[in-house]
């Protein structure tokens, strides 16, 4: 057991070490960049001032030892390509994550609780703001923690102090995502369990044991009369088809039949010309339609998402939508 625990410690000291040797070529990298006539790249440290989304204000703060437990969710294909927080272009096939209130980039050991899967994320975005969520990750990191068709997980944040120490530097001294991933990366690369001990050989079985007298005979008793309970129907299988920010708020919510429920508006124009071209560009996100209504005496259209059962379910679309641009998204009751 002695030998086991020292594997482990010596494990762990190499990641680190490995860490600190590429911490060290980033930064050489980052300082090379300043000769000739090149423009070194822009490091990407952001902590942020003091924020208010629907009425809650956030503020961040930079911090090393941060733990905290609660759901996560995940965003992948309706905002591959765009910008973050601090600027980076989003990627959902790297590992990383947006929070609240974390420094940017920061790193977290994430766990899912109920499988007992993790993996390490850089934080490089702000988000999420439903109130029941405390962590977005990206979907490669999802697809490790075993929650893509869930949508949602409950799981443990624990933030690295070493690594997010190092994530800093790399940022100050000029390093962008490249080099932030490939140090990151060569911490993951380097933390492994140890592998388990050989085992001795073993000893040749012992003489079989003299057999056990007879058990004492047993009581039995009248079976109790068969139980009234009844079974729940069997949950419907899961919706089919390409996953979207929406069909993530109806995994974890439940969608609702049309004419009912909670929509995500993004808009309403006095052309139907205007709605389509609005409508065509919000089809990632989920199931769309042009809604005809009357305001101020005329005719508008307005383009929604949904319906969703719950405001809550809703609230996440929109907040996914406020964040790629579509500033007048909003929760609207049927």
């Amino acid at each position: 057991m002695y030998d086991c625990k020292r594997m482990a410690l010596n494990v762990d000291k190499s990641a680190r070490f490995c860490l600190t040797v590429a911490l060290l070529a980033a930064l050489t990298a980052c300082g090379s960049r300043h000769h000739g006539p090149a423009v070194a790249q822009r490091g990407y440290y952001k902590v942020g001032n003091p924020y208010t989304i629907d009425g809650v204000t956030y503020v961040p703060t930079e911090e090393f030892r941060h733990t905290e437990t609660g759901v996560a969710s995940w965003y992948g294909p309706g905002f591959h390509g765009k910008y973050t927080a601090n600027g980076e272009v989003y990627d959902q096939s790297d590992r990383t994550a947006a929070h609240r209130t974390l420094q940017m980039p920061c790193v977290l050991r994430v766990t899912n609780l109920d499988t007992g899967q993790s993996t390490i994320v850089r934080v490089n975005d702000r988000g999420p703001y439903a109130r029941s969520r405390i962590l977005d990750v990206s979907r490669a990191a999802a697809e490790e923690l075993g929650m893509i068709g869930r949508g949602t997980a409950r799981i443990r944040i624990d933030q690295l102090e070493a690594e997010s120490l190092a994530m800093k530097q790399i940022a100050l001294n000029g390093g962008g995502p490249d080099e932030q991933r490939a140090a990151l990366n060569q911490y993951i690369a380097g933390y492994h369990p140890p592998p388990p001990a050989v085992a001795a050989p073993q000893a040749p079985p012992p003489a079989p044991a003299p057999s056990p007298p007879p058990p004492p005979p047993v009581t039995v008793y009248p079976s109790p009369p068969p139980s009234t309970h009844i079974e729940p129907p069997p949950a419907p299988p899961l919706r089919q088809g390409p996953l979207t920010v929406a069909s993530i708020a109806t995994a974890a919510s439940g969608f609702t039949q049309p004419g009912s429920g909670f929509y995500v508006q993004t808009g309403a124009f006095s052309s139907m010309g205007n709605a389509e071209k609005q409508r065509g560009s919000i089809t990632s996100y989920g199931s769309t339609e042009i809604s005809p209504a009357s305001s101020g005496g005329r005719e508008v259209y307005r383009v929604r998402l949904g319906p969703y059962s719950t405001q809550e379910a809703a609230g996440i679309v929109a907040d996914r939508l406020r964040r790629s641009g579509y500033g007048d998204a909003r929760v609207v009751a049927n």
